[in-house]
């Protein structure tokens, strides 16, 4: 069966399909069918009604069963900020930079102890004859003292597992542990044990 991703996000859209793909799944991009995806807004107040909302606006455009996540860090000596505001916790969308120097900034005096941190990813999947799967993930780590490591993107310099930022992670020991690859796993093993039917 073929799924539409409902993101704009190379990266994410990236991740989404290096782990989808080698389990079996065909997961394909609009651009890659030749469809035009809307950019849904983002109103819900959690992750999963945000997932939701993209899900639902990708199958109905598309056609196809539609996958779509919402993720972001939540911290804890910061009551869960930036949570869903995370892609635009500076107040510019997608400005990677100017979020984790903010987010750097409101951290400054606090010690180590306090520091821990979850990366939240809800992930919806919308059929065209109306059923909907929902489900998350999270991976428990804790924000480091600066930016560390090359790779990844959005917040991942600064959140650290371990000894490691996910930045420093290669791309296959970040999907064994991330929230995005913990709650995609989890839509394999519904979708194998027939879920999609």
């Amino acid at each position: 069966m073929k799924f539409i991703l409902a993101t704009h996000n190379k990266k994410k859209r990236d991740e989404m399909s290096r782990i989808l793909s080698p389990l079996g799944f065909e997961v394909y991009t609009a651009e890659m069918l030749g469809i035009e995806l809307t950019d849904a807004e983002e109103t819900g107040k959690t992750f999963s009604e945000n997932a939701r909302i993209k899900a639902e606006l990708g199958c109905k455009e598309s056609g196809y069963p539609c996958i779509a996540d919402d993720s972001g860090l939540c911290v804890e000596a910061l009551g869960g900020e930036p949570g869903v505001y995370s892609a635009r916790y500076s107040g510019v969308h997608g400005n990677d930079e100017a979020n984790i120097e903010k987010l750097l900034e409101k951290m400054k005096n606090i010690p180590d102890e306090k520091r821990g941190a979850y990366f939240a990813c809800a992930v919806c999947v919308c059929y065209p004859d109306g059923k909907v799967i929902e489900l998350e993930g999270r991976c428990e780590g804790k924000i480091g003292y600066e930016k560390i490591g090359e790779d990844g993107f959005g917040y991942d310099p600064v959140f650290m597992v371990g000894e490691k930022s996910f930045a420093q992670f290669t791309k296959e020991e970040k999907d064994a542990v991330s929230h995005r690859g913990v709650a995609l796993r989890k839509l394999v093993e519904l979708l194998r044990g027939g879920q999609n039917v």
